[in-house]
């Protein structure tokens, strides 16, 4: 039989909570769901308002994935939804919004990944992202010494910049902007990305050419795009152990030496927020947003 929970009056069904979902540690979906429910008053914040796109890997990393911006059948009609324009028409996708609903999307067993703008602007940025995305055998460890380079480009222009790992093998860095359209931010993060290439040709690239990336730092700025999403702060990825896209210190960027460094695990959270709080606060508040600069291109 289904087990049944109350989250805040409301009724959710749970399920295979004994399953094995990272076999690499053994892992299980009630400790997934665990931690969601143990992080959600940090995780929360950052999804509010923000159209969710879902991975779903029901049988682990390695069994098959799917990827859906759409409501989900079956989703509960107290499940708040946005319509949202779209090139072939509007859509419907979900807003997870409160505990029921993130408790029954972690049901679904799913990494969170969300725009860089909010449901009620669509297209209209508040914050800018760049992926920094090692090609072997560069690691996090080159994605460090790129970081400090765009950071330091990034705070010239005015901005503060915050930085979380991927969860995967590489860095997203976050900067909180004033509202802007899509299309002026991803040209703008473009333009860091090549001037990032022109600065260090050994250790970046701009272009997602497979054959350009191996040993050097893909900076993917086409997150930035209204259409792309990205892994939303403190969301577990499918990957062979529960990691973790975690807010990360500057110090701990300029210390990283070994990968093993900047690899944090479901875990690792309740000691780190313990010690940090949510290092990406700041985003959420509004009052380091910065326009872009006056010469940006438009």
């Amino acid at each position: 039989m289904t087990p049944i929970t109350e989250v805040e009056g409301r009724r959710i069904s749970l399920s295979n909570l004994d399953k094995v979902i990272y076999p690499a540690s053994g892992f299980t979906k009630g400790e997934v769901l665990h931690y969601y429910a143990s992080t959600a008053d940090v995780l929360l914040p950052h999804l509010v308002d923000r159209p969710l796109s879902f991975l779903r890997y029901p049988d682990g990393p390695d069994g098959q994935r799917f990827f859906t911006k759409n409501v989900l059948p079956g989703t509960p009609e107290w499940v708040r939804t946005a319509e949202l324009p779209r090139s072939e028409g509007p859509t419907r996708q979900i807003l997870v919004q409160d505990l029921p609903s993130l408790m029954w999307s972690a049901n679904l067993v799913t990494e969170f990944h969300t725009p860089q703008w909010r449901a009620d602007a669509p297209a209209r940025a508040d914050r800018l992202v760049l992926d920094l995305d090692p090609g072997p055998p560069a690691t996090v460890v080159e994605c460090c010494r790129a970081a400090l380079w765009l950071r330091e480009r990034l705070t010239a222009d005015g901005f503060h910049v915050y930085a979380k790992t991927s969860g995967s093998k590489g860095l997203h860095l976050l900067v909180p902007l004033e509202p802007t359209p899509s299309e002026r931010v991803s040209a703008y993060a473009k333009t860091l990305a090549v001037q990032a290439e022109q600065e260090m040709p050994a250790l970046v690239v701009h272009r997602m050419t497979r054959s350009l990336r191996p040993g050097k730092v893909f900076v993917d700025f086409s997150q930035n795009a209204a259409a792309k999403t990205t892994a939303a702060p403190y969301t577990l990825r499918a990957r062979p152990e529960p990691t973790v896209s975690a807010p990360v210190t500057w110090e701990e960027i300029e210390a990283c030496e070994e990968p093993e460094q900047l690899v944090f695990t479901a875990d690792d959270m309740a000691p780190r927020l313990r010690d940090h709080g949510d290092l990406l606060g700041p985003l959420l508040t509004g009052d380091e947003a910065r326009p872009l600069p006056a010469r940006a291109p438009r």
